[in-house]
């Protein structure tokens, strides 16, 4: 139940999403988690899930704070943990270590917990309060909650294009549409999503690496090319580079040649295979395969077909687009694929959210409209 706060909740809080941030990308299939322990004003423990050594941001910040935990104040950004999974259960660890106070942004609705870490917690005689920047933590947990409530990751589609909407000129050629600021801020969201995803055309034409480059990764994201038939050109960038991060492919069900699958296989990189709809990869169903395999947050980079199929399927969760200060004309290769609306009322509404500039560029970020 949520209550009012005062501004030094807020404060903390809001120490413990930025805390949160830092995992995402990182620690799949867990929620990213902040957690800040206070003792008299004074932060004493904080901490962030750690992929390395599998503690949870409470365990990370108990640690860090060691006897000033007790009677303190935890600001936790989702509901602490009930069960024992890699870790012993978090709430647990709150009540043995003696803190008198747990705020908590938002509640998880995982059915391992779904409330009993809060149920857990007053029953041992601590105070909790929930809801405090509830809607901020939602959606910095919004890949953990797409999983939990319907089954699949949450889905981010990049484009980048010129003023008309076009990602190469006629002859092909398209490094590079955006600046250096506007490719370095795509790295950056490589870095916080759990792969990065792309069509077998992109595979094809551009021979791409999609790692995070020139950012500190110490984990890479797992790269994806969704392609029918694996009608890839191999040897290729991504299979001489599956030691680098993993390296998936999607195709569709009986319809990529075992010689293929076998080729892949020997580089390291793994097979998912998965149904085709009229004639193209269920992506719904590749998303729910992806979900089973512990991915939250889902990055593509087009190209147009694959995008164009995405938005028609209405599986993007948000919209990043580019934009270059110039123009390619008609005959510049378009940055979606045909989507084949007959009136303005059948396409997707986004809403914006944030734009601004990225060196010679312009970011647009759109959200899906509920």
């Amino acid at each position: 139940m949520s209550t009012a706060f005062p501004d030094e909740d807020f404060r903390h809080m809001a120490h413990a999403l930025a805390l949160g941030r830092r995992g995402l990308g990182r620690v799949w299939p867990w929620p990213s988690v902040g957690c800040v322990m206070v003792q008299d004003g004074r932060v004493v423990g904080r901490g962030t899930s750690d992929a390395d050594t599998l503690r949870h941001a409470e365990r990370v910040a108990l640690d860090q704070a060691g006897n000033a935990a007790r009677g303190a104040t935890a600001y936790v950004t989702l509901e602490p943990c009930s069960h024992q999974g890699r870790t012993p259960p978090c709430a647990d660890a709150l009540i043995a270590a003696g803190v008198s106070r747990v705020v908590i942004a938002t509640g998880d609705p995982n059915p391992l917990v779904a409330g009993e870490g809060i149920a857990r917690l007053r029953s041992a005689g601590i105070a909790v309060d929930v809801g405090c920047k509830e809607a901020a933590a939602r959606e910095q947990q919004k890949g953990f909650l797409s999983v939990i409530e319907r089954g699949r990751p949450m889905l981010t589609l990049k484009l980048a294009s010129t003023l008309d909407g076009r990602i190469a000129t006629a002859t092909g050629e398209s490094r590079w549409i955006t600046g250096p600021e506007a490719r370095r801020a795509v790295h950056a969201m490589r870095m916080n999503h759990d792969a990065v995803l792309v069509g077998g055309g992109t595979a094809r034409d551009d021979d791409p690496t999609l790692t995070v480059r020139d950012m500190g990764a110490t984990r890479q994201p797992v790269r994806i090319v969704a392609s029918r038939r694996l009608n890839i050109p191999f040897p290729n960038r991504l299979a001489a580079s599956v030691a680098d991060g993993p390296v998936w492919l999607l195709h569709g069900t009986g319809d990529a040649a075992d010689t293929d699958i076998a080729r892949w296989h020997g580089v390291g990189a793994e097979t998912i295979a998965v149904s085709v709809r009229g004639g193209q990869l269920d992506l719904t169903a590749a998303l729910e395969a992806l979900a089973r395999k512990g991915l939250t947050r889902v990055f593509c980079e087009g190209g147009g077909a694959l995008a164009a199929s995405l938005l028609d399927a209405e599986l993007v969760d948000e919209l990043v687009v580019m934009i270059a200060g110039f123009a390619l004309g008609a005959e510049g290769k378009p940055a979606l694929g045909a989507l084949g609306l007959s009136s303005l009322a059948e396409a997707n509404r986004f809403r914006l959210a944030e734009h601004r500039a990225v060196g010679a560029d312009v970011l647009h970020r759109w959200v899906r409209q509920a």
